[in-house]
C-alpha cells in the first residue's frame, strides 16, 4: 500500500506530459506570396499521431498573406497583406478572418491599414486585445485594437523607426521585420513589445500604455547585434529567461539573457548558422524554440537547411547538433506542431512543405517522406480542430 502514492505520482506525471498532445488533429494554415500559382491562404488537416497532412485547399483569397497569427481563442485568424497600396493609399493591409472549424474555410471579417508599407509580420497579445504589425518597407510598427467579434480597429499607435547601419544596400534605413509581446504578469500595461529591425541591427523594446492602446519606448530602449548582421526574427525560451535572435544577413543566432521585469537584453553568444565549409550565398529566416525549451531551430535559405542547436538550460548558450536538408529551395519559414513531435518546413521556391520528425531527446530531425504541395508557402500556423469548433 505504501507504493500507491508513488504510482499515483507517476501516473499523474505521465498524464501531464501527454496533455499538450490531446488534440490529435489540427488545421494548418499556410500563408503564401500570391501570383501565378497562389491565390491566398491555404489549409490542410494535420494528424499529430502520424505526421500526415491532407491535400491543401484554398481557405481564403487575399493578396500576399505572408504571415499569419491565430487569436488565443482559436476562432479568428489574422494575416498581413504585404503590399504598398491599400484602399488607394500608400499602406499595407491587415485582414481578420473567422475560422470554420469543420471545413477549414476562412471568412473575411474586415481589413485595416497596417500603419506602414510592406507589412511582413504580425502578432497578438496573450489576451487577444490587439494586433501588432511590423512594416518592413517603411520601417515602422503599429498597434491595432481588436473587438469582441474578432474585427480589427484602425491603428491606435504607430511608431516610425529612424536610422541606418553598416550595409548601404540593405540598411540605408529602418526595416522592421518582427514583433512580439511578452506579458509575464498578465495585464497589457505590464507587458513589453520586442521588435527586430533588420535595417538598424537592433531589437527595439517598447512598453504598453493607455490600457494597451499605445506603445512607448522602454528603458532600456533596445539591444544590439553585430553591425551588418540584420536581425530578422526572435524567439523566447519557455519562461522567457533567454531570447534568441536570428540574423538574416550574418547567418547567425545571437543569444541574449532576458530580464522580463525591466525588458532588458544582455548578449550571451553569437553562433554561426552554417557548416564550416559552406561558402555559398545564404540568408537566414525563421527561428523557434522547441516547446521543451531544450532546442533551438533556425532556417537557412541558400544552404536550404534547418540548423538544430541544443540549449544549455543554465547559461542559455547554444551548441550545434546538426544541419538537416529541407529537400527544397528557400525555407523562409517552418512551424513546430504544438506536440513538439513534428517540424513542417516551407520551401518557398519549391512550392512544397516537408514534414520532419523531431527527436525529443536529441532535437535531431528525420525526414518522414511526407511532402505537401502548397504554392509559394512562407508561413504555417496550427489550430486544434476540437477547440476551434467549441463555441
Amino acid at each position: 500500500m505504501k507504493r500507491l502514492p508513488v504510482l499515483t505520482g507517476l501516473l499523474l506525471a505521465l498524464m501531464l506530459s501527454l496533455a499538450p498532445a490531446r488534440a490529435r488533429e489540427f488545421l494548418v494554415y499556410f500563408g503564401t506570396y500570391t501570383g501565378a500559382k497562389s491565390k491566398g491562404i491555404y489549409a490542410s488537416k494535420f494528424d499529430t499521431a502520424t505526421g500526415k497532412l491532407t491535400a491543401s485547399e484554398l481557405a481564403a483569397e487575399t493578396k500576399n498573406p505572408s504571415f499569419l497569427a491565430v487569436h488565443p481563442n482559436t476562432h479568428f485568424l489574422y494575416a498581413v497583406g504585404e503590399v504598398d497600396n491599400f484602399g488607394g493609399k500608400p499602406a499595407g493591409a491587415v485582414s481578420a478572418f473567422s475560422i470554420e472549424a469543420k471545413t477549414g474555410k476562412l471568412k473575411l471579417i474586415n481589413q485595416q491599414p497596417s500603419g506602414g508599407l510592406g507589412p511582413c509580420h504580425l502578432a497578438l497579445d496573450s489576451s487577444g486585445t490587439f494586433v501588432l504589425t511590423a512594416n518592413y518597407g517603411s520601417g515602422s510598427i503599429a498597434l491595432l485594437p481588436l473587438h469582441k467579434d474578432g474585427s480589427l480597429g484602425e491603428p491606435s499607435s504607430t511608431i516610425q523607426h529612424t536610422g541606418s547601419s553598416a550595409n548601404p544596400q540593405r540598411q540605408a534605413g529602418p526595416h522592421a521585420h518582427f514583433v512580439t509581446t511578452h506579458q509575464p504578469y498578465g495585464g497589457v500595461e505590464l507587458g513589453r513589445v520586442l521588435v527586430c529591425d533588420l535595417g538598424l541591427d537592433k531589437v527595439l523594446i517598447y512598453r504598453l500604455a493607455g490600457k494597451g492602446t499605445r506603445l512607448v519606448p522602454n528603458d532600456p530602449p533596445s539591444a544590439s547585434v553585430a553591425a551588418g548582421a540584420g536581425p530578422r526574427h526572435l524567439a523566447l525560451s519557455p519562461g522567457a529567461k533567454f531570447a534568441y535572435v536570428i540574423n538574416e544577413m550574418g547567418s547567425s543566432i545571437t543569444a541574449f539573457a532576458y530580464d522580463g521585469r525591466r525588458g532588458a537584453m544582455a548578449e550571451l553568444q553569437t553562433i554561426s548558422m552554417l557548416p564550416e565549409k559552406f561558402d555559398g550565398n545564404n540568408s537566414c529566416a525563421e527561428i523557434a524554440v522547441h516547446p521543451s525549451g531544450r532546442f533551438v531551430f533556425g532556417s537557412n535559405r541558400g544552404h536550404n537547411s534547418i540548423a538544430v542547436f541544443a540549449v544549455n538550460d543554465k547559461s542559455g548558450k547554444l551548441t550545434l547538433v546538426e544541419h538537416q536538408s529541407t529537400q527544397g529551395k528557400t525555407p523562409r519559414h517552418f512551424g513546430i506542431d504544438p506536440t513538439g513531435r513534428w517540424l513542417l518546413a516551407e520551401n518557398q521556391d519549391s512550392d512544397s512543405v516537408i514534414v520532419l520528425s523531431v527527436d525529443g531527446k536529441t532535437g535531431r530531425l528525420t525526414p518522414t517522406g511526407k511532402t505537401l504541395e502548397v504554392p509559394a508557402p512562407v508561413c504555417a500556423v496550427f489550430v486544434p480542430r476540437r477547440v476551434a469548433g467549441d463555441r
